[in-house]
């Protein structure tokens, strides 16, 4: 017997409706279908489900399409993750067809770019030798990196053409060139921009490091990713993959620059890619940006090395 005052509420008189009558977010026409053997990518994407990421996914293609019909930008801010991971070649074939306008980079896609160019190989195991006190200690990494960072402020040029400039002297003797983003952009007159935050690359604990170089170069960069920014209205694309402070700082700060020298930014898109949706990129990438008639923003979640290749075959 309960000690309660108040008895269970009966339900004996709860008033229901026929299913088939309400109003529902997923029907049966939205599900996936499982493609046919031998279907092409193009037939794969379809086969997804019209839910969720499956739209989403589906509505980026699309934007990065419209925009390279209309030779509106389609710029990509890269972390240092997609690089390391092996994926310069699929980009540089994205910069073949036409669907990289512009690229920004953090300090460690720099890094890991030019080591891949120099030598064929980059991404030390940390554990191993930062108790020796060797972790970041490369020569060649510290030296080239600072001394680029020096020509490109008296040359005054950013980080990012100083780099690819350096890369495809054949006095550097880089061996690996054809898996170099930074050279193949060069070439290619794709303007790479790269953002750094002093004290967070290793060049910049080496002995060559000068920081009014380095500043004043980095500074140069993003006064240009402002300007390839600003040409984004309307109809351009950003996408964001694995960074997720830098870049989407910077990123923001460039909207802000546009629309304060008169540039609406209307009707773009902005996707962030990252196995890991933080903040940073989920505000200052897909929602501040976007906010006002005709823009969207999307987030997609899964790794690099997984929907990079996906996206450019689906392209």
């Amino acid at each position: 017997m309960t000690i309660y005052s108040t008895p269970p509420l009966s339900l004996a008189n709860i008033r229901t409706y026929p299913l088939a009558r309400r109003k529902s977010k997923v029907t049966v026409r939205e599900f996936a279908r499982v493609p046919k053997r031998g279907a092409s990518v193009s037939q794969f994407i379809a086969s997804l489900p019209h839910i969720l990421a499956g739209d989403d996914f589906r509505a980026v293609l699309a934007a990065l399409r419209r925009a390279r019909a209309a030779r509106k930008p389609i710029l990509w801010g890269l972390g240092g993750h997609v690089i390391k991971v092996g994926l310069a070649p699929i980009l540089i074939d994205l910069i073949r067809r036409g669907f990289v306008s512009g690229i920004a980079m953090n300090g460690a896609a720099l890094v890991h770019d030019f080591e891949i160019a120099l030598v064929g190989n980059t991404s030390e195991d940390v554990d191993a030798v930062l108790g020796r006190g060797q972790f970041g200690m490369a020569e060649e990494t510290g030296l080239y990196l600072n001394e680029i960072a020096v020509g490109a402020a008296r040359s005054h040029i950013g980080l990012g053409e100083a780099a690819g400039k350096l890369l495809i002297n054949k006095r550097l003797g880089a061996k690996f060139l054809q898996h170099s983003l930074l050279a193949a952009a060069y070439r290619a007159r794709v303007p790479v921009t790269v953002h750094l935050a002093i004290g967070t690359d290793i060049p910049h604990m080496h002995r060559s490091a000068d920081g009014a170089a380095l500043g004043a170069a980095t500074h140069h960069d993003f006064r240009l990713f402002c300007a390839l920014v600003k040409r984004m209205h309307p109809g351009g694309v950003y996408l964001n993959w694995g960074s997720a402070v830098i870049l989407p700082e910077v990123f923001l700060k460039a909207v802000s620059v546009a629309r304060n020298l008169g540039t609406p930014l209307r009707s773009i898109t902005t996707a962030n890619f990252d196995f890991t949706q933080h903040y940073r990129p989920q505000q200052n990438v897909v929602r501040r940006p976007t906010q006002g008639r005709g823009s969207r923003g999307f987030a997609i979640t899964g790794h690099h090395e997984l929907l990079l290749p996906l996206l450019s075959a689906a392209l």
